[in-house]
């Protein structure tokens, strides 16, 4: 053990040393929190604190499977089994099961994801008659979610005259019916959505005092990493829990604070002093990831927060280039930009695409850049786009399983009842669903007793009906002595659901059975996974919480050499040798929807810092003058975060010659004017860009965001004659690679015959043709 207490540094051993007793680390980006979390646990550990009675929280199930293999190194594998150890709502998931019978639900209980609750609210929408373009189920879901994190219940909702006003306010005055019925319907079906998982421990804890002592007994050392993310529901939850023993360590940096949006409450950390007695506090000010220029270029943008910790992060890394500022005419000429780059960064220094990432505001921003990625032939990954487990035919698939473990699971039996279609339409579905909620009961157990009750169905439908309830319950007899993946193959294929997809020759029906495979695959891997797991035997109700649980950025291996394209928000955690930020522009970044209030900002700022800290060698900061929005071509300009990093750490490359203003009107009409006065001036350090023309003025309303650096870029655009031959590969920034075939014509009538790998044969008039010649 202190083998590996040696390896720290004297600031990382502090935390590690005290044992007992409230603390606070502080961790600055890149300074090696996880190591000192992992190292920390295990000391305890070897002190003789029993790892039954240790819980560590973290927002990721891949940060809590990396802190778990390191102490296994330390420790050995069976101890570390026993921890108690995983994100927020797996842990709570798991206490939740424990407790179930207490609170009214079943052990089994389904979790529904965002998009179960979307589909439930929807159904609930339109049974109530309303109006979906006012009530609109995805941002009806949002103000339940904001409810729940907020702590207030469905009778804390009808206590509180302003919330109703509110809603009333915004014209939906049946917002607490609506919540209302979702939180019953969910509750009829055995089912908690992500929410209900913060909210049903608070319960648990708050209504069932000797569950709260018998945990507060078992937990008696807590740690929780990221504490800045969590929001008021989790901090009460890791509050109670600590309160017996406060043998608390909370590890996170007020700086990196940015889901505010989804209810983090930054005050948590900033008041953590205020909530316990004498605790103590640690600096982790070493970052051991960026080099000095992206450090201390990192702390003079967080410097103009004014809501933070005390904490100078600093590095004994070499200073490394400086960050690059570049901007672009388009949205489409900064993709380009962004492309070119990595590509000559590859060639030049032989370097793997995964070593990339790109980073942006918005998931909108990502066209453009997969667009000039595509045509470099660069592959990628986008993070957060639609992930394996939302996909049609996985979900469907799912759900029958879902229906196996809990056949009250009304979404998941909605979903397939009809799916291969055996005959049981919309309206059969209606009156079962009207007969559910008039009996109170599940439409599984309507179903299950449909001769006693007259709905007028005729014996046709009825039969059907009985046919899948028989199915369901004799998949739940294979359950029983099966593990899940020979049911989950059984499944696919007495339901009709492989044979269905079969029917479909396209190469999206042949994708989408590929895709039920490939799940089939990992159900088999986690089988194999689940043989070291104590008291494991890779049942389907094992299965179904492990996926439930998962997260978007959980099922990257890293092995996958692709260039990394993801919000910002996601970036948060993982690290890159190159980074590219783009759409550095006003009301894009920071975002115009968040810029209302000083708190707003200061998020937006630390979101900036975040982004920036990602980078650990080289970061380009990227803008456009102009850029496409709802349609519109609309000017930009450049964000003021740009301007608030110390100049010293920037390296402004050459603006592009568009950027140049020509007046529209004669400049004699004003009456007698000193030309010389209209021109910039002179850039201090570089050289001017080979146009720059003394009698030319360039324009702008701020000098130094115009600021050129050596040599000059062109735009692409009209091609001379002399650089363009029969043979020569070409590129273009709409129809990608080509050869040119045949050139014909003279001067400005010249075109150009190009065959494109992607668009065919296209004739191009030469002066209006971008092309950018490759070979």
């Amino acid at each position: 053990m202190q083998n590996y207490i040696s390896q720290l540094n004297e600031a990382q051993q502090a935390p590690v040393l005290r044992k007992d007793g409230p603390m606070i680390v502080i961790a600055g980006a890149g300074s090696g929190k996880t190591r000192v979390l992992t190292i920390r646990i295990a000391y305890l550990m070897s002190l003789g604190v029993d790892a039954f009675n240790i819980l560590s929280l973290t927002f990721t199930n891949k940060a809590a499977r990396e802190m778990k293999k390191r102490i296994s190194d330390i420790v050995g594998s069976s101890e570390a089994k026993n921890l108690w150890m995983g994100t927020f709502h797996s842990i709570f998931a798991k206490i939740l099961r424990i407790e179930a019978d207490k609170l009214g639900y079943p052990s089994n209980f389904t979790i529904y994801d965002a998009q179960d609750s979307v589909r439930l609210l929807g159904s609930i929408i339109k049974e109530m008659q309303l109006d979906k373009d006012v009530y609109k189920p995805k941002q009806v879901f949002s103000r339940i979610s904001s409810y729940k994190n907020s702590l207030i219940t469905v009778k804390a909702y009808f206590d509180n005259p302003e919330l109703q006003e509110a809603d009333a306010m915004s014209k939906k005055p049946r917002m607490g019916e609506i919540y209302q019925q979702y939180v019953e319907r969910c509750f009829k079906s055995g089912a908690m959505d992500f929410d209900d998982l913060l909210l049903k421990t608070n319960e648990l804890l708050t209504r069932f005092p000797d569950v709260l002592l018998k945990y507060q007994d078992r937990f008696r050392y807590i740690l929780v990493d990221e504490y800045q993310d969590t929001n008021h529901s989790q901090y009460l939850i890791v509050r109670a829990l600590s309160d017996r023993f406060q043998n608390i360590c909370v590890v996170g940096d007020d700086a990196q604070s940015i889901y505010a949006f989804r209810g983090a409450n930054i005050n948590n950390i900033l008041n953590f002093q205020k909530d316990y007695d004498n605790v103590e506090m640690f600096r982790l000010e070493q970052n051991y990831r960026s080099t000095r220029n992206i450090v201390e270029a990192a702390n003079s943008i967080i410097d103009k927060n004014k809501t933070k910790l005390d904490k100078i992060v600093w590095t004994a890394n070499d200073d490394g280039p400086k960050i690059k500022v570049h901007r672009s005419l388009t949205d489409g000429e900064e993709g380009r930009f962004v492309a070119s780059t990595i590509f000559e960064e590859k060639m030049n220094n032989q370097l793997n695409n995964n070593q990339f990432a790109i980073l942006y505001r918005t998931n909108a921003q990502s066209r453009a850049m997969e667009d000039a990625l595509r045509k470099r032939d660069i592959p990628y990954r986008i993070y957060g786009g639609l992930s394996f487990y939302q996909r049609k035919e996985i979900k469907d698939v799912l759900c029958y399983l879902r229906l196996v473990i809990n056949p009250k699971d009304e979404e998941a039996l909605v979903r397939v009842i009809n799916y291969p279609a055996r005959g049981i339409g919309d309206t059969t579905v209606e009156k079962l669903t009207i007969a559910a909620n008039h009996y109170k009961r599940s439409i599984y157990e309507v179903m299950q007793n449909i001769d006693r009750i007259d709905l007028k169905l005729n014996t046709g439908t009825k039969n059907k009906l009985k046919d899948f309830v028989t199915m369901i319950q004799s998949f739940q007899v294979i359950d029983q002595n099966q593990d899940a993946f020979y049911l989950a193959d059984h499944v696919t294929k007495k339901t009709g659901l492989i044979q269905e997809l079969k029917k479909d020759g396209t190469p999206e029906g042949i994708a989408r059975l590929e895709n039920i495979e490939e799940l089939l695959n990992g159900i088999k891997d986690f089988i194999d996974g689940q043989k070291e797991i104590d008291g494991a035997r890779g049942a389907l109700s094992e299965f179904m919480e492990d996926v439930a649980l998962a997260t978007d950025l959980d099922n990257d291996t890293g092995d996958d050499d692709r260039v990394a394209l993801m919000t910002i928000h996601l970036a948060k955690g993982l690290e890159f040798p190159h980074v590219f930020i783009v759409g550095m522009e006003e009301d894009l970044f920071p975002s115009a929807m968040s810029m209302s209030t000083r708190s707003e900002l200061e998020e937006e700022r630390r979101l900036f810092y975040v982004a920036l800290t990602r980078a650990e060698h080289q970061a380009y900061l990227t803008y456009a003058q102009s850029r496409y929005r709802w349609g519109k071509l609309t000017d930009c300009e450049p964000s003021r975060f740009i301007e608030e990093i110390t100049e010293h750490f920037l390296d402004y490359m050459t603006p592009m010659e568009g950027s140049r203003y020509k007046p529209m009107i004669d400049i004699d009409i004003f009456g007698d004017v000193d030309k010389s006065k209209l021109r910039l001036a002179k850039p201090t350090n570089g050289t001017p860009p080979k146009n720059y023309s003394n009698d030319e003025p360039l324009f702008s309303s701020n000098i130094r965001k115009l600021k050129p650096m050596d040599g000059s870029s062109p735009t692409k655009g009209s091609i001379s004659e002399s650089k363009l031959n029969i043979g020569n590969i070409v590129l273009h920034e709409r129809f990608g690679k080509g050869q040119v075939v045949n050139l014909e014509g003279v001067g400005a009538d010249k075109k150009a015959e190009i065959k494109f790998e992607v668009g065919g044969l296209k004739k191009l008039l030469l002066r209006f043709a971008k092309l950018d010649v490759i070979a």
